[in-house]
């Protein structure tokens, strides 16, 4: 065999080892059946009433890019919920958000909001919740659509662990973490 030949041999190997990783061995690879165990992760109860967010977001390096503290308004009739969001950025920024998220007796989820491209969809299981989306950034974010992949893991003392990546032609390029907890409800130790 010839250099070239190993060479383009080396290369398929990387990039199905590649795609082999993201298939079962990351951020992608979940499953809502994986946490199908524990605290039941119910949208209509978790997501009601006034709500505290506090998170960040990296940069495509792995960077801080953003921090924000957001407060939401969430409320149901029957299956059909609006969450009103409120974001204060540490740019001095503010966004205003709202969504509507229809439950199917599945525990399937419909998400709709004015950015989004099309309709989301999602699933509860267990303690956690997936929502996959498109999301049209604002033309001062620079206008992309960026193809959402958003869990959320209901914790032990109620609050709401969220991670989210945002990708665009398949390349990660932002990543959102952040907590959400009733606003009535103290930081674990106080």
């Amino acid at each position: 065999m010839s250099f070239v030949t190993y060479i383009l041999i080396g290369a398929a190997l990387m990039l199905a080892a590649l795609s082999l990783k993201s298939r079962y061995l990351s951020f992608w690879a979940q499953k809502t059946a994986h946490y199908a165990h524990g605290p039941i992760f119910d949208i209509r109860e978790r997501f009601n009433g006034p709500i505290v967010c506090e998170g960040v977001i990296y940069g495509p390096t792995g960077r801080v890019t953003s921090r924000f503290v957001a407060d939401f308004e969430a409320s149901w009739n029957g299956n059909i919920g609006t969450m009103r969001e409120v974001f204060h950025y540490d740019s001095g920024q503010m966004q205003r958000r709202e969504w509507t998220l229809t439950l199917g007796n599945d525990g399937r989820i419909k998400a709709e909001a004015p950015d989004l491209v099309g309709a989301g969809s999602g699933q509860q299981q267990g303690s956690a919740v997936l929502l996959n989306y498109r999301i049209k950034l604002t033309e001062e974010a620079g206008g992309h659509a960026l193809d959402v992949t958003d869990w959320m893991y209901l914790m032990a003392n109620g609050s709401i662990m969220n991670r989210s990546q945002f990708r665009k032609f398949g390349i990660k390029v932002a990543e959102l973490v952040a907590t959400m907890r009733p606003k009535n409800q103290a930081y674990a130790g106080e």
